[in-house]
């Protein structure tokens, strides 16, 4: 009785997996050719600048807009000096020239990144639909230095700003053509969880705080 019971079930299985390999092997047209190009939300007419702040800082993200890069780098340095941060990473080679020319101290390596307390990292684009980064592992930060430690400093530029996911994924496109990273992913605010009794806890799965420091490139 068992074994016919196995036999059935083995027939089952057999029939669905010849299905799914059948389903596979068939060409057929794409039923929504125009999908991409179907609108999802109303047009958006404003500054994505402002509107990216707003759905960032509702996230719990800390959002401020700088002029040039050099109050970008006073403001890292106020930063440090009011939270006595002393172990500040940075791996971008772009970043580093720039924190390098204003003599900012950071750490160049991974040595000692178990107690990491800052990763500064640029971004691919900044969504500003929903107040979210795009970020990849393609400039040298790989995929640690903006998970594990508390805090994660995002520097970003207004020509990098893009209304919707679709919009940010064309910078990506056109940036790296058909050689896109390895890693891309969207980060909404810092990392959040109420898996125990419905209470939020930040910085449960990565980090506890996320600043986005916007430069002013359109005079650069």
């Amino acid at each position: 009785m068992l074994c016919l019971t196995r036999m059935k079930e083995s027939t089952s299985k057999e029939k669905m997996l010849k299905k799914v390999r059948k389903a596979l092997l068939e060409k057929r047209d794409n039923p929504y050719p125009h999908l991409e190009d179907t609108a999802l939300y109303e047009s958006y007419t404003g500054y994505l600048d402002i509107l990216f702040a707003e759905q960032f800082t509702a996230a719990a993200g800390s959002f401020v807009f700088c002029e040039n890069e050099m109050q970008f780098v006073e403001h890292l340095l106020e930063l440090a000096h009011d939270r006595s941060w002393r172990k500040i990473y940075c791996w971008e080679p772009k970043l580093q020239e720039l924190l390098s020319t204003y003599e900012y101290p950071f750490f160049s390596t991974d040595a000692q990144f178990v107690d990491a307390e800052v990763g500064i990292t640029l971004c691919e684009s900044l969504i500003a639909r929903n107040g979210s980064i795009l970020l990849s592992n393609s400039e040298g930060a790989g995929r640690r230095l903006s998970i594990y430690p508390h805090t994660h400093i995002v520097l970003a530029y207004t020509s990098q700003l893009a209304l919707d996911l679709k919009d940010g994924f064309k910078l990506l496109k056109a940036k790296y053509g058909d050689s896109l990273p390895t890693m891309v992913s969207c980060v909404t605010g810092p990392s959040r969880t109420a898996d125990i009794e419905k209470t939020l806890v930040l910085g449960a799965h990565g980090p506890k705080e996320l600043l986005v420091f916007l430069v002013d490139d359109a005079f650069c």
